[in-house]
């Protein structure tokens, strides 16, 4: 039986190379980024769910609307990307963006590399009075540590008859990889299935699945247990 394939994509770090989140969160705390360092160490090691890291993080952002799109503009989606998406939808394959950072600079830059078509699942942020409060639209209840849980949007599309491929690069992405058929991962997310003894296959950019000769690309033929 042939499955379709669905690619849930990361987008800080995965679909673009930098983590824009990060980037701004910093680039915008009114601490200089000073209580960054303790609140992170708490999420890697498990003390503290994303939902509240990002939550602490926005208590001390201080920022308008008009500074935060200016400063995004600043970032670009891998150059490769769209040719993947490209060649996953001839496939008829799906290609979803799953993240844990936020709309407002997702939208904009999938959009500057014409790829606004794409369905996005991402946490919001509302500019109130100099400051920046997070939505979780796509908060899990079975979840109470993500604020967007990425294995839920894997159950979903297999449900609808898709073999699920995770594709991400950081410790947000591990419920969604714990629940995947596959797992296609760079960096901390690499390093935390290799501990958690979760096969993924390696990747350093989109180039990668993009110069595959067979035409069902990494992340399915990693499905497939090849």
């Amino acid at each position: 039986m042939t499955f379709r394939t669905a690619y849930l994509c990361d987008f800080d770090g995965t679909i673009a190379p930098s983590d824009v989140g990060a980037r701004f969160a910093r680039a915008f705390a009114a601490d200089g980024g000073a209580a960054f360092h303790a609140l992170e160490a708490g999420w890697r090691d498990g003390t503290l769910g994303h939902r509240e890291l990002t939550e602490a993080e926005c208590r001390v952002l201080r920022v308008d609307e008009r500074e935060a799109h200016a400063f995004v503009r600043r970032f670009a989606v891998d150059p490769a990307f769209a040719a993947f998406v490209e060649r996953a939808e001839a496939r008829g394959d799906a290609v979803h963006v799953v993240s844990e950072g936020f709309d407002f600079y997702i939208a904009p830059l999938l959009e500057a590399a014409g790829l606004s078509r794409l369905p996005v699942a991402a946490n919001r942020l509302r500019f109130v009075a100099g400051g920046a409060v997070p939505e979780f639209p796509y908060a899990d209840a079975s979840c109470g540590r993500c604020g967007n849980c990425k294995a839920q949007h894997v159950r979903a599309w297999r449900a609808r008859g898709y073999r699920t491929v995770m594709v991400g690069d950081g410790l947000s992405d591990r419920c969604g990889a714990r629940e995947a058929d596959a797992v296609v991962a760079r960096r901390s997310l690499l390093e935390w299935c290799r501990a958690e003894g979760v096969a993924a296959r390696a990747f350093d950019s989109f180039a990668d699945f993009v110069a595959m000769n067979d035409a069902t690309g990494p992340g399915a033929a990693a499905a497939a247990g090849s």
